[in-house]
């Protein structure tokens, strides 16, 4: 498998994971050719800080058993906002306040944004 599919399985399955935990507004940016710091970001929104905690977790829990480490995570204690970088992906999941004052899609407003909406039976 080529290094950019590679990347794009797992970005879907970040974005899944991150809906099985029930995140809302989950979006990827594009970053590639705008960003020499990574290709893409991965937005997912939280209610709680404990919600937040909890989809974090749980990409990181359910990547790193397939194989996929992080090399850094940050604000795992808070549960403001947790960013986990995979390199060529970075993984941001956000309380609803804290997604809405930092505005990353507008931020990087120029990258292509793909959304992800959960397609699980209720």
């Amino acid at each position: 498998m080529s290094a950019a599919a590679e990347g794009f399985e797992v970005l879907d399955r970040a974005a899944a994971l991150a809906l099985e935990r029930k995140a809302q507004d989950v979006v990827s940016l594009d970053l590639r050719g705008i960003s020499s710091a990574t290709d893409f970001f991965l937005l997912a929104t939280g209610t709680s800080d404990i919600q937040v905690k909890a989809i974090a977790e749980h990409v990181m829990d359910e990547l790193r058993e397939e194989g996929v480490r992080p090399s850094h995570v940050e604000g795992l204690e808070g549960g403001r906002w947790v960013l986990i970088d995979y390199i060529d992906l970075v993984v941001h999941v956000f309380h609803t306040s804290t997604r809405e004052f930092y505005q990353l899609e507008d931020l990087w407003g120029d990258a292509p944004r793909r959304e992800f909406e959960d397609t699980a039976p209720s």
